[in-house]
């Protein structure tokens, strides 16, 4: 091993075993206790980073033109609580926790009849969420009543860190893959008649499929729709919404996707996507506070506002085809938009 090896390596270590430390003591508290402590943190830290907490405003304007600045700057504010209480309690006392026969304790169930009923049927699904609430308990959960579950995931920059995540995420059976080269394992697994879980609102780049979401074109990943066209599959969209500031979780399914739907579609891909972004919007909306608006979903724009040109008709009559759209909405989707840059 090199010296740069070597010090990499040490930096890594130090920094997993100072955040172990801190957890250990941390979590000699009690859970409630904890979110709530959690919560606090994630407010003062709002406060003071000024770069993060302008773009959430950004983002949040845009999507809630309606709401007032004390409003939009109390969702900012709440929606980096809402993620350090997933990071500093709820990734760390998931697995301890959630048990076969604890978890409906913490976990309400009644908003998801229809895709307990796919998962009874033995069949191949594609499960997609995003960024809102608690993207990691949903397939914990999953995985836990014995439903064969694996979920993409990017590694983490500290092997240590990875490999503890990691553990602590495949505790009650969820199998992770790492998003790198990941392609083969998930045909692999649909053709086996697994689930395969998606966080679905990343930005895609310049060369993604580009649909509404929010009133603004966001650059979209063209893989979960090709996987659904190719092995007719389902795609079920879903989310887990933190009830206040406790250890306490709402299942929710606003849409599930069947291929009956888009076949008669005359652009299936495209409304396959457009469709599941439209469904996290509804969740997103449910709970705007427990969004990770700091993230860079419209970062990408479209090669149309890139190059300086109108909307092409092209696109505008797919817009216009999409069985939800207004005339409305597609006037705001034609406005020009910049990504937000805070400095």
């Amino acid at each position: 091993m090199t010296l740069s090896g070597t010090l990499d390596h040490a930096v890594h270590f130090g920094q997993y075993a100072a955040l172990r430390s801190v957890f250990g003591v941390f979590h000699t508290f009690g859970v409630d206790q904890n979110m709530r402590t959690a919560a606090a943190v994630g407010r003062l830290y709002s406060r003071f980073g000024r770069r993060h907490r302008a773009r959430a405003i950004g983002h949040i304007e845009r999507s809630f033109p309606e709401k007032s600045r004390d409003e939009v700057e109390s969702i900012a504010e709440r929606s980096v609580s809402s993620l350090f209480q997933m990071f500093m309690v709820e990734s760390v006392v998931i697995p301890r926790l959630l048990t076969p026969t604890s978890w409906p304790s913490f976990v309400g169930s009644s908003g998801v009849t229809g895709p307990l009923k796919l998962l009874l049927e033995d069949r191949p699904l594609l499960m997609v969420t995003g960024h809102c609430g608690n993207w990691e308990l949903l397939g914990f959960v999953l995985a836990l009543l014995r439903f064969r579950m694996s979920a993409l995931a990017r590694p983490l920059d500290n092997p240590w860190l990875d490999r503890w995540i990691r553990s602590v995420r495949e505790a009650r059976g969820l199998e992770i893959l790492t998003k790198w080269g990941a392609t083969s394992q998930v045909q692999e697994l649909i053709q086996a008649r697994a689930r395969v879980g998606f966080i679905a609102d990343q930005n895609a780049g310049d060369d993604g499929l580009f649909v509404p979401f929010f009133g603004r074109l966001a650059s979209s990943y063209k893989s979960i729709g090709l996987l659904a066209m190719r092995y007719e599959v389902p795609i079920v969209v879903g989310s887990a919404r933190r009830i206040g500031d406790r250890f306490r979780y709402e299942l929710e399914c606003p849409d599930i996707i069947m291929p009956n739907e888009w076949l008669v579609q005359p652009d299936p891909l495209f409304y396959i996507t457009a469709r599941f972004n439209r469904a996290i919007e509804t969740m997103i909306r449910q709970a705007p506070e427990q969004y990770l608006w700091v993230h860079r979903r419209w970062k990408s724009r479209p090669p149309h506002e890139r190059e300086g040109r109108p909307m092409p008709d092209r696109l505008r009559e797919k817009l216009r085809q999409l069985p939800w759209m207004t005339d409305d909405e597609l006037q705001r989707l034609e406005r020009r938009v910049e990504p937000i840059t805070p400095r």
